[in-house]
């Protein structure tokens, strides 16, 4: 299974990153340990996640508050969302190309 983000949850991604390296060294990189685990978890069994609707799971990270909103297909696990889990609930919902 090939993986893939929306531009962005990337972009979310990076500045996450850098707001926990900012506030302390070395932070940043076990959020990003966080994710790559999320992911091959995510990876290895897709159907994990709660559903969120029918094209949209959503997995919580083990030590951040952040949800990872995908969707499937056969061959693709797509990020679309890296959600701060206590902000703006939904906000993303346009985001979602339907």
């Amino acid at each position: 299974m090939r993986l893939e983000f929306h531009p962005e949850a990337e972009v979310e991604f990076i500045e996450a990153a850098a707001y926990y390296e900012l506030r302390v060294a070395g932070l940043g990189q076990r959020f990003g340990a966080d994710v790559r685990r999320a992911l091959d978890m995510l990876l290895a069994h897709p159907e994990i996640g709660i559903a969120v609707d029918a094209d949209l799971r959503k997995y919580a990270l083990q030590r951040f508050p952040f949800s990872l909103i995908y969707s499937l297909s056969p061959d693709v696990l797509r990020v679309e969302v890296l959600a701060h889990q206590s902000r703006r609930p939904e906000y993303w919902r346009s985001r979602i190309d339907r």
